[in-house]
């Protein structure tokens, strides 16, 4: 027994920080999923840390156009769309112990000082801040009980909000200098006009690394095409790396690709072999078979998605519905179809008509809040309801489905959203009654309904049907993000009239999801799928929507 308690002492955590170079958005949170991935697949115990720099507590209050998704965990927390893929690659859920920011860290060793946990000394930014940060991440690696912990630094190096991660990172290091490593991730670009990649990029890069005290030890190289060997023997040289430390990272079609990528290069062992860690199994089998089922699929399907989270300046980007967008793609490869996804902003339903969605063969309408956009929505929701077209709404898209049926069925004229008219006559979505102190108070951020909660299913209904062929029967569990939900008032009145209310809270009080009968597939859930749907786990509503919109193309 003494033996065995000294062996379990001995057990000390490996921590990989992942950094970026000098330019956002090139593959951080990715690079990190995929090398937890790759050595989970080995068969160590891992597990992944976000810190996002800003001063928000967490992403919940952020326009998802600048910031992208937020992402809700099952202890609801809401998170950087990177903890997504962070559950997706490694098939597990991620708790809010793994996610932190400056805003988090600050508000923390602010109550500390107030209950006078530093014991009347000064508390500073230098050292207090990063303890704190360490400390978190011990307690997450505690937690989890991981062997390798990956930690992700958002934004760019160099970046002065980015200094106390990178300090908290550097004097871990310092204390553990065999458990912790350094990945940079930085981007080669190729301009056409000179007709050569450059690496210049990477090489400021990794000095302003070095000013903050940190050396990478491998440099992960994104870029538009394959890097070449001189560029390798450029980067290995300039930035004081081993040559095979640097890792080509070419434009992927499909980020779940990317672990394989990595595979091929040795990531995984160079990682084992400098942690002095050896390996238990090596199996990325799965993986690759659902690679491959993306690869040859027996035929497409054109999904329109219905938003308005998708403008950006002159840009459209597709970052604000990042796990709606995963959970078609796992469902199109189990179902080993295609899903070609089409972005469809309401502003175009409002000038075109719903003629714009003549040639999608499904509809999904996806989260969202406030007004704008809203009739454009019910608008679309009709033609899918009267032309039988399926269609997949999802928490906002299933409240402006029962306002569609509402107006439109049971003829309650003006029927609305308390979010969108807070004065209609008929609210058949209304405010949680919880909510209404809150919002008085102004108390927006952490408070909606968030996380896990059970739902139960109806007998009989296409809902039910979906999970059963999962085995997922009885009552389940789903994720939420919401501040609104079905006025049961209207309950009866919607019910007589043909809508199923086919998912309810187990003591039957809240709806949770509603269908209507005699139409191929005409779902809305309260609640996200989106968010527990994993490329080896597809979600059962995602993958039974693509058959549908697949059988009747």
């Amino acid at each position: 027994m003494k033996n065995q308690k000294k062996e379990k002492k001995k057990k000390s955590t490996k921590f990989i920080f992942v950094v970026g170079g000098v330019m956002s958005g090139v593959g951080k949170g990715v690079t990190t999923a995929s090398i937890a991935n790759i050595l989970q697949s080995k068969g160590l115990k891992v597990s992944a840390i976000k810190m996002d720099p800003y001063i928000n507590v967490d992403a919940g209050t952020m326009n998802p156009v600048e910031h992208g998704e937020v992402f809700v965990t099952d202890d609801g927390d809401e998170t950087d769309q990177d903890i997504g893929n962070y559950e997706r690659f490694l098939n597990k859920n991620i708790y809010k112990e793994n996610y932190m920011t400056t805003g988090r860290i600050y508000r923390s060793v602010i109550e500390k000082e107030r209950n006078l946990e530093y014991k009347g000394n000064c508390v500073q930014v230098i050292p207090h801040i990063p303890m704190e940060i360490r400390d978190r991440i011990n307690k997450a690696a505690e937690k989890t009980d991981s062997d390798i912990m990956i930690i992700e630094i958002g934004g760019t190096v160099g970046e002065y909000e980015n200094l106390i991660f990178l300090e908290a990172a550097r004097v871990l290091k310092l204390k553990q200098p065999d458990d912790v490593l350094f990945v940079m991730v930085s981007y080669l670009p190729f301009p056409q006009k000179i007709g050569e990649m450059k690496t210049k990029p990477t090489q400021h890069a990794v000095r302003s690394l070095n000013s903050a005290g940190i050396q990478p030890n491998f440099i992960i190289a994104r870029s538009e095409f394959n890097i070449d060997d001189k560029r390798k023997e450029k980067i290995a040289m300039h930035c004081n790396i081993s040559l095979d430390d640097v890792i080509a990272a070419p434009d992927a079609d499909s980020i779940y690709t990317i672990p394989i990528n990595f595979e091929n290069n040795g990531l995984g062992d160079k990682i084992l072999k400098k942690f002095n860690l050896k390996k238990k199994k090596k199996d990325l089998v799965e993986w690759r078979k659902m690679v491959e089922s993306y690869k040859n699929p027996k035929g497409e399907i054109n999904i329109g998605i219905v938003g308005k989270y998708f403008a950006t300046g002159n840009f459209s980007l597709s970052d604000s519905y990042i796990s709606v967008i995963e959970a078609l793609k796992h469902a199109s490869a189990h179902n080993k179809v295609k899903v070609n996804l089409h972005w469809i902003n309401t502003s175009e339903v409002e000038k075109e008509g719903v003629k714009t969605l003549k040639k999608y063969d499904g509809i999904v309408v996806p989260q969202g809040w406030g007004s704008r956009g809203s009739q454009a929505k019910i608008d679309t929701i009709k033609y899918c309801r009267e032309n039988k077209v399926p269609y997949f709404g999802l928490c906002y898209g299933m409240q402006m489905a029962v306002i569609e049926f509402a107006r439109n069925v049971c003829n309650l004229e003006g029927a609305n959203s308390q979010e969108i008219d807070n004065k209609t006559k008929h609210p058949v979505i209304h405010i949680m009654p919880e909510q209404i102190e809150l919002i008085k108070e102004k108390g927006y951020g952490g408070t909606i309904r968030l996380g896990a909660w059970p739902c139960k299913l109806k007998e009989g209904t296409k809902l039910k049907g979906a999970y059963d062929k999962f085995n997922k029967k009885g009552i389940i569990s789903e994720r939420h993000r919401h501040r609104f939900e079905f006025n049961n008032d209207f309950r009866e009145t919607l019910e007589s009239n043909g809508l199923t209310i086919s998912g309810t809270s187990p003591d039957n009080k809240i709806v949770e999801a509603i269908e209507i009968k005699d139409h191929p597939f005409f779902v809305g859930v309260q609640f996200h799928p989106e968010y527990i749907s994993r490329p080896l786990d597809p979600h059962p509503l995602f993958v039974d929507f693509v058959k549908t919109c697949f059988k009747l193309k």
